[in-house]
């Protein structure tokens, strides 16, 4: 519809590269410029995006594999709420990068109570797990409920929002890995602009990496006005 439309610029994510890419080429042929943010990193060129704007996920997970092994970790469960996202799967990867004891589990992200039963029964059925690596903040929070049952497992998270930066601060959650998802879509969007104002081109030709940055205890008072502000 965007290209029918002839609009002047596209942001697009590209969460699932083999249904996207195939559309993000038909604008780019239409001359549309496009930019690319938060998922894809490995596929941005192919699609055609001249600039994307993402953080490093398989980083992200292997940073966070060192943080549960620095933690005592034994064995951790990384759970994927969203089939086919290949950022999703790029974090689980990360994890099992650093810490080779990660089991993946895949759950309903659209269905918080769905969620919270499948770790859970997980959790039940093996009690050698002492870490849950979680790839969204809503799933954050739904493991630290199905811990209720009994388990005293560990609990990171991917992404960031008010509910999960409170869990932090309140030490049920060890930490939020922020990939700043403002700051990637307004850079997307900012970038269009310049690129059709003034040709300029963000990258050189790599991708520009929003994070991944941590926020803990250390460090969660000094953005948590941001995160109220819902820009973080």
């Amino acid at each position: 519809g965007a290209i029918d439309a002839k609009v002047d610029g596209i942001a697009t994510t590209l969460v699932t590269p083999e249904a996207l890419i195939p559309t993000v080429k038909k604008a780019v042929a239409a001359g549309i410029p496009v930019d690319s943010f938060n998922s894809g990193t490995n596929y941005y060129q192919e699609a055609g995006s001249i600039a994307h704007f993402s953080s490093d996920e398989r980083l992200a997970g292997q940073q966070a594999g060192e943080k549960a092994k620095a933690a005592g970790a034994t064995k951790i469960l990384c759970t994927i709420q969203q089939t086919g996202s290949v950022a999703l799967e790029d974090r689980c990867a990360g994890v099992k990068d650093s810490f080779p004891n990660t089991e993946n589990i895949q759950v309903n992200g659209a269905d918080d109570a769905a969620v919270t039963s499948a770790i859970q029964a997980k959790l039940a059925q093996d009690p050698t797990i002492n870490w849950i690596i979680t790839l969204g903040a809503a799933q954050g929070l739904d493991a630290i409920k199905a811990k209720e049952g009994g388990s005293t497992a560990k609990v990171g998270t991917f992404d960031l929002n008010a509910d999960a930066a409170k869990a932090v601060k309140d030490g049920k959650l060890e930490f939020c890995i922020d990939q700043q998802p403002y700051l990637q879509g307004y850079l997307a969007v900012t970038q269009l602009y310049l690129y059709k104002k003034n040709g300029n081109v963000l990258g050189g030709g790599k991708p520009s990496l929003t994070g991944p940055s941590f926020v803990d205890k250390s460090n969660v008072d000094a953005i948590l006005p941001f995160i109220n502000k819902n820009t973080r």
